[in-house]
């Protein structure tokens, strides 16, 4: 018995772990002020707005020339990115009675749709293993 054991860790040790990167440059930072927050979803619930049910958070100052999120060791999939502009830094996106974002944002893909909010399938980017993916998400209101 130990001996099956002891071969079948052996062998899954040996085995090289699938890793993919995603790396997401945000643009279009209208002020130094509060921070960038990065979600990563591998699923449809939660996005765009529930950090909660994010696979990943990344949360970096604000900087006008740009940030970048880098997602890595993650594997290879299908993938949506949501950005937020936490610019007050009460650390969440502030909304307006009716659940618009009043601090700029952007998924990837750049989906703005005018009258709901952006889908995951819409959204998706596949990141396979090897070299880094990129995508550029553009804040906006």
């Amino acid at each position: 018995m130990r001996r099956p054991l002891m071969m079948a860790c052996i062998l899954l040790s040996a085995t090289p772990g699938l890793a993919a990167e995603l790396t997401v440059s945000v643009t279009n930072i209208r002020s130094a002020e509060g921070r960038i927050g990065c979600l990563l979803f591998n699923a449809e619930r939660g996005f765009p707005g529930d950090p909660t049910a994010a696979l990943l958070l990344r949360s970096q100052p604000a900087a006008t020339a740009g940030v970048r999120c880098r997602f890595e060791g993650i594997a290879p999939g299908t993938y949506a990115v949501a950005v937020s502009h936490d610019a007050n830094g009460n650390g969440r996106t502030d909304t307006n009675m009716f659940g618009i974002p009043t601090e700029d944002w952007g998924v990837s893909n750049n989906i703005r749709p005018t009258m709901r909010a952006p889908r995951f399938e819409e959204s998706a980017v596949t990141v396979a293993e090897g070299p880094p993916r990129g995508i550029e998400i553009r804040l906006g209101r």
